[in-house]
């Protein structure tokens, strides 16, 4: 049976409402250190922990923090989580998780849920900024402080901000494979349940374009976020352009590029001999394949650092909390087995 604060006075010898102002560490305590001892002795015999929401309550910070991920089976966000968790936890704050399964409709229902828990703040990957607006104003109304994940943004937003500023990783990937002969590109793209690609085709075609490579010879496919979905994704373009298949593909995660080379493989494609792959974002899966992944890593842990720093000096303000500010990462090819020049007609 669960010990109770009463149960705790009765060990000690003393009234509920003296254990509870002990245990609570109040300043209105005027118990002696005998005392004090006494009773802390007797709640780690019976195994008493003061209620942290009650606690909560009472001092106006729950010492939680939500964080929204929208995929719990694709590495990269749990390896934050962890690091994250690790953080706040060196500083006694807990972290609760939601996960959107890539869905922009239950991404709503998600992030509302997270302020109707007892938590001080919350931090989440920005799919779609339009989409979340509101919920960036109901945060601010509740009180809560706010740490966003986006990627590089042209004006800053009035919250702190984690940037991640893939434009050099992509332009790396792009002259890597154009140095290695590659004149056919395909681009694909895992998109939440609502989401639209938007002006990402355009961007890529114009990045082509300007090193030479016309428009038609650049691809576009989105995909879920499933592996099975960029396997049949991209299975269905090669079996559509036989005659004239793309010799290199960059995913915009890795799990979609691990889909894309088994479509490649069910085809009798060999990675890299007729398909160069490029992913997205390290994660430790990609060098256990029978070809290490190439892919555009991000600093996962100096992001989940800096998210932490972030949320702890607005929790942890003596005074006037921080201005909002942004911290921008930059993403890095890393070169490793699955790209090569492309086959000799």
């Amino acid at each position: 049976m669960k010990a109770r604060l009463k149960d705790v006075a009765a060990k000690a010898g003393v009234a509920p409402n003296t254990a509870s102002t002990i245990l609570n560490r109040r300043p209105n305590s005027w118990a002696s250190k005998e005392t004090e001892e006494r009773v802390f002795k007797a709640a780690e015999e019976l195994g008493y922990r003061p209620s942290r929401a009650a606690l909560g309550l009472r001092l106006g910070s729950f010492r939680t923090v939500g964080l929204l991920i929208p995929d719990l089976h694709n590495p990269i966000y749990t390896t934050y989580a962890d690091y994250l968790e690790c953080r706040l936890r060196e500083m006694d704050y807990d972290l609760i998780l939601e996960h959107s399964r890539t869905d922009l409709e239950y991404e709503k229902h998600c992030l509302d849920s997270l302020l109707e828990r007892q938590i001080d703040a919350v931090s989440y990957f920005v799919s779609d900024r339009k989409n979340q607006a509101a919920f960036l104003e109901k945060a601010k109304a509740a009180g809560k402080e706010v740490v966003v994940l986006t990627e590089a943004l042209e004006k800053p937003l009035p919250y702190d901000t984690i940037e991640m500023d893939f434009s050099s990783g992509i332009n790396a990937a792009i002259e890597h494979l154009l140095e290695l002969g590659h004149r056919r590109f395909v681009f694909l793209c895992a998109l939440a349940k609502g989401q639209e690609p938007g002006e990402r085709p355009d961007a890529y075609r114009r990045l082509l374009s300007e090193r030479g490579i016309p428009q038609q010879d650049c691809s576009f496919i989105s995909c879920a976020h499933e592996l099975s979905s960029a396997r049949t994704a991209f299975g269905e373009f090669l079996d559509a352009s036989k005659q004239d298949r793309p010799t290199a593909l960059i995913a915009m995660n890795d799990l979609s590029a691990f889909g894309a080379m088994r479509a490649a493989w069910d085809r009798g494609l060999d990675v890299p001999g007729d398909l160069s792959v490029i992913g997205v974002d390290d994660i430790p899966l990609g060098d256990c394949l029978y070809r290490r992944l190439t892919t555009i890593g991000q600093p996962l842990k100096k992001m989940a650092d800096t998210t932490a720093e972030m949320l702890l000096s607005r929790l942890e303000a003596k005074s006037a909390p921080p201005k909002p500010r942004a911290v921008r990462f930059e993403a890095k090819l890393l070169l490793k087995e699955t790209t090569a020049p492309p086959p000799v007609s």
